[in-house]
């Protein structure tokens, strides 16, 4: 990479975003944590409080900017923020230097969610809070932290399914699946798809693609030149 295409890489690389959808993604998260809030204020506390941890304000991003990103889906919400709740309790009992165990925590917990397919990078951040406020969650015990860390990814859930089916052009949750392979008269006909196309494409989606132009056309251009290497395999 020359100067020219390092600078360049500083440039904000986004979906084209209309404003009503700018406003409606802040109210959400908005809305999310406020009533998550009152919930775990609200909810029996019979030893320790329940409280909001830092890192579902990142969730919230996802969850309500963002909800159809993959990341932002119910399995890697769940699974990532408890998988790296166990990485952040075990490295910050069984490591006493804290820079030591917080490097750790947060390794093993990208490493945890990639294992059981669940990444979702705010609970890294899940992580590295039980690590950098083990004594203040110590005394609770790991089925207390538990019993937070469950309350905080639940709640969220349900307002996430709750908020975004009420927003025009969301669905939450969103199931990825494969597109069936085009008819051999439509791959006869051969189109070539300029950047524009794509463009404009994003723009008669619902909601907001978590992918920019850039990477939409990086992502054709490979798989066109997959397919071409597949089918001179095949020919040969």
């Amino acid at each position: 990479m020359n100067f020219k295409e390092f600078i360049l890489s500083f440039k904000a690389h986004t979906a084209p975003v209309p404003f009503t959808e700018k406003i409606r993604s802040g109210l959400a998260a908005g809305i999310g944590i406020l009533l998550l809030g009152v919930a775990l204020k609200y909810l029996p506390q019979p030893n320790y409080p329940l409280v909001m941890l830092g890192s579902i304000a990142a969730s919230a991003v996802l969850l309500f900017a963002v909800p159809h990103s993959p990341m932002a889906q119910p399995r890697p919400l769940l699974g990532g923020h408890l998988v790296s709740s166990l990485a952040g309790w075990l490295c910050g009992q069984h490591l006493s230097d804290p820079i030591l165990a917080a490097g750790c925590a947060v390794g093993l917990a990208v490493f945890l969610m990639h294992f059981v397919n669940c990444l979702h990078p705010p609970a890294a951040a899940t992580a590295l809070s039980l690590v950098l406020y083990s004594a203040q969650f110590q005394p609770m015990g790991w089925p207390w932290v538990a019993c937070i860390v469950l309350a905080n990814i639940g709640i969220s859930l349900v307002l996430a399914l709750f908020i975004n089916n009420l927003i025009p052009g969301r669905h939450y949750p969103m199931r990825h699946t494969p597109q069936p392979a085009l008819q051999p008269s439509i791959q006869s006909k051969h189109v070539q798809i300029a950047q524009a196309d794509i463009e404009w494409a994003l723009t008669q989606m619902d909601g907001i693609i978590d992918v920019s132009e850039e990477d939409l056309v990086d992502i054709y251009e490979l798989a066109i030149k997959h397919a071409r290497n597949r089918d001179g395999k095949i020919n040969s």
